[in-house]
């Protein structure tokens, strides 16, 4: 039988690049979706080829249906199967109280925390589910420690977005439990990634090590580690899981 297929949204870095390698190192094939930074994900394919493993870069924004259809099919010509989904893409705004947030910022997170790996998920259970001819499989969303705590004064749209994320995790596991397919979520704490300093606070991980539980950051391949076996057989028995890697927060 041949490798496994897995697609890895928001791939080039961070956590998705650590999920992206180390599924890699675990026998998969890796399609690593990006949506600017064309380098940093030619570099994840290219560490995993040095190792002997296979990826491609797909280049699509999931905030937008039709890059996304685009990106399932690019996954089609190039492996011919899917067997696995890490929604990861995701963004943050700057800090800001909700008196002060804007619909355009809603909807720009909206589209691509909640609508997009809606929609991401959608094309893998077509091409996974045994309803439609598929193998079955396994999905993962990220979400974030954020969803629990609410962020007040920093992202209540942003934890609001993963929230979503969590009852969507829950209702299509129910879904598609039946045709083969486990859906799961990871929440994240905080983590040393460049998604603090696209919020505009770069140092926010050192402010923060101290209200963690375990007294420090996480890194993007604890959280790797996490996903990868909810993606494995290892978690056979677990659908609808969501699963704390947030140092105790």
């Amino acid at each position: 039988m041949s490798a496994k297929v897995l697609l890895v949204t928001g791939a080039s870095r961070g956590i998705g690049a650590a999920v992206a390698k180390t599924a890699a190192a675990a026998g998969w094939k890796v399609a690593i979706n990006y949506v600017s930074n064309a380098d940093a994900a030619n570099g994840v394919v290219e560490e995993i080829a040095a190792l002997g493993g296979e990826a491609v870069a797909i280049r699509a924004d999931v905030s937008r249906e039709e890059d996304i259809l685009a990106m399932f099919a690019a996954v089609d010509d190039r492996f011919g199967r899917l067997d696995g989904l890490v929604n990861n893409a995701g963004v943050v705004d700057r800090k800001a109280r909700v008196d002060e947030i804007s619909a355009e910022r809603l909807v720009r997170l909206m589209q691509t925390n909640v609508i997009g790996p809606i929609l991401c998920a959608r094309e893998a259970v077509k091409r996974m589910s045994t309803l439609h001819g598929g193998n079955g499989g396994a999905i993962v969303n990220v979400s974030s420690i954020a969803a629990v705590l609410g962020s007040a004064g920093e992202y209540v749209d942003y934890a609001a977005s993963k929230g979503a994320i969590d009852s969507f995790t829950i209702g299509l596991a129910r879904e598609v439990a039946g045709e083969n397919i486990r859906v799961n979520a990871v929440r994240p704490g905080i983590i040393d990634t460049e998604i603090h300093a696209s919020g505009g606070q770069p140092d926010r991980v050192a402010q923060f090590r101290s209200l963690v539980p375990l007294q420090r950051e996480g890194a993007a391949q604890e959280v790797a580690n996490a996903v990868v076996w909810l993606l494995s057989d290892h978690s056979s028995y677990s659908t609808g899981a969501i699963l704390n890697v947030s140092g105790g927060r």
